[in-house]
């Protein structure tokens, strides 16, 4: 069977079918090579067609605060200083280059979602280049 690109959305949806049809295929069967082939098809459409926004710094940070049980005082040694681990927190401070290099470095938060740029009122604008 022939393996066509994924064009428009009705070839989307039509590739998802057969995916689904092909789910009990087994590892290493030509359904199974399909199904791998179809499936990567998919994901390079759904990231060119439905791209993954990275979250707000601030919200990465509370994220990962959630996620590992930490406090805003088990920040300090990323931050510098209590006071400027609230201000970060709450939007009246941007994080430095020190501090993203010390949150991803310490905690293992992905530089990407550090480093995205807000305006003053705290509205995304983009990434730094």
């Amino acid at each position: 069977m022939e393996i066509v690109p994924i064009k428009t959305k009705q070839d989307y949806r039509r590739t998802l079918k057969e995916i689904d049809g092909l789910m009990t295929a087994k590892h290493g069967t030509p359904e199974g090579d399909r199904l791998d082939v179809l499936v990567t098809l998919v994901e390079a459409w759904e990231a060119r067609n439905y791209p993954v926004d990275l979250p707000d710094p601030v919200d990465a940070i509370r994220y990962h605060m959630e996620q590992n049980g930490l406090a805003p005082k088990d920040l300090v040694e990323y931050f510098g200083s209590r006071s400027r681990v609230y201000e970060v927190l709450n939007r009246r401070r941007p994080l430095s280059l020190k501090m993203i290099r010390r949150l991803h470095r310490g905690l293992g938060i992905p530089a990407e979602s550090l480093i995205k740029v807000t305006d003053d009122a705290g509205q995304l604008t983009g990434s730094m280049s």
